[in-house]
């Protein structure tokens, strides 16, 4: 086969193995004797709202909310699907928070929560503690992702500048019961970290919210300043922590995660007679830094013979005021080129949401003849990679991969592939 039919083949089945309708029906309860209202937010939101409407009895009571990012919608006729921003929150998902935790109130001890939660939920569920404002939050939230800032980082300051974030939701539903599903973004599948852990007790605290701020030189807006400093002076005004009453009604479940998703890969590229290594689905750090860890670990490893290896994960860019455009995906790849030189190899990098960053694409590919394509066309890999423009960079050699919204969210995909023509 191709090699970059390959690649593209073993991502679609990484997707596929985290697609909500295959992997959500197995973990639904049974319907209460009361009823049942969904709530939740990220980019699988919509995916996952479907597969509830799909597999609950019609005759049972089903109602609710739930908020995905734009052109991430899908048709439904029992939960209400609303778009908002993401990566930057904006009023639509402010508004659509501020109505779930309204909802969540209303539940009585014969009600059931089903919280339907994945990657993307932070900033989708963005409304705002009491003096802080959407202005201020997004301030905070832009900086941080500017600053290269690691989403564990980013979300202890989420969850606490945040309504129903750090285990609010959980709280604000009384006594009914409560089932929350989940589809990790994060290294680790922690579901306290997971669009900042709604349904979970935070173990982090507003000083740790300000440490982390402080560690990335975060300038604090007035509100922000003023609402952590208070409350790590007064820890009652804190998020729920692990032996908090309202924990005992909720269970959380970690449907579908990174590990899962590239296991479904390795299949792929053994079906084809390749042997396949699962380096590791938890990588983290720059994602230049990976790239040249990648291309030693590839010097390693040769020896002739065919060989894919397969990690997942999540990297961060730190961008400087002036930079151009592409992901942590595209990123890494042309990293990556330039660090193998004239090593040939296959290899993709994708989001398994299908936005790299913010851009229109997954990701991109590499083929053994990407730097000599790029010569022949007068492209500076170096310059482009030092203006963080790998989108313009893969995009004039039109090995952008374009899939569109996948709604669903395991990370990044990524293979190295050796010895193979």
């Amino acid at each position: 086969m191709n090699p970059r039919t390959l690649l593209l083949d073993s991502f679609h089945a990484a997707v596929a193995a985290a697609d909500p309708a295959r992997i959500l029906p197995p973990h639904l309860p049974a319907p209460p004797g009361g009823r049942t209202l969904v709530v939740g937010g990220g980019k699988a939101a919509a995916s996952m709202a479907a597969a509830v409407e799909a597999h609950w009895p019609a005759d049972a009571r089903l109602s609710g909310v739930v908020v995905t990012r734009y052109r991430h919608s899908l048709p439904t006729r029992r939960i209400e699907v609303v778009e908002a921003s993401h990566p930057l929150p904006d009023g639509r998902g402010e508004a659509a928070a501020l109505r779930m935790l309204e909802m969540a109130a209303g539940l009585g001890e014969d009600d059931l929560l089903l919280a339907l939660v994945s990657g993307g939920g932070s900033s989708l569920l963005a409304a705002p503690v009491a003096g802080v404002s959407l202005k201020e939050l997004r301030q905070v939230t832009k900086a941080l992702l500017h600053a290269g800032a690691p989403i564990h980082d980013i979300n202890t300051v989420r969850k606490h500048l945040t309504r129903l974030s750090g285990g609010r939701l959980a709280r604000a539903s009384g006594k009914a019961q409560g089932r929350a599903l989940i589809i990790s973004d994060v290294v680790g599948d922690d579901p306290s970290i997971i669009a900042s852990g709604p349904c979970t007790p935070d173990p982090t605290t507003c000083s740790d919210a300000l440490e982390r701020l402080a560690h990335f030189r975060i300038a604090l807006p007035h509100g922000v300043q003023r609402h952590l400093e208070t409350c790590s002076a007064d820890a009652r005004g804190d998020t729920p922590k692990p032996d908090d009453p309202c924990f005992s009604r909720m269970e959380n479940r970690v449907i579908g995660c990174a590990h899962d998703s590239l296991v479904a890969a390795v299949g792929v590229f053994e079906q084809h007679g390749i042997p396949a290594l699962l380096i590791s689905d938890s990588i983290s750090g720059d994602a230049q830094a990976v790239a040249r860890q990648h291309a030693a670990l590839v010097r390693a490893c040769l020896t002739g013979g065919a060989l894919a290896l397969i990690s997942g994960g999540e990297t961060t860019v730190a961008l400087r005021p002036q930079h151009g455009r592409g992901g942590r995906n595209s990123e890494y790849l042309l990293a990556l080129a330039l660090a193998l030189r004239d090593i040939p190899a296959w290899a993709i990098a994708c989001d398994t949401d299908g936005i790299d960053g913010s851009e229109d694409n997954a990701g991109a590919l590499l083929a053994p003849d990407t730097l000599a394509r790029a010569r022949a066309l007068g492209i500076q890999a170096e310059t482009l990679l030092a203006a963080h423009d790998s989108y313009g960079f893969f995009s004039a050699l039109g090995d952008l991969v374009v899939t569109g919204p996948t709604r669903t969210n395991v990370n990044d995909y990524r293979v190295l592939l050796l010895g193979v023509n």
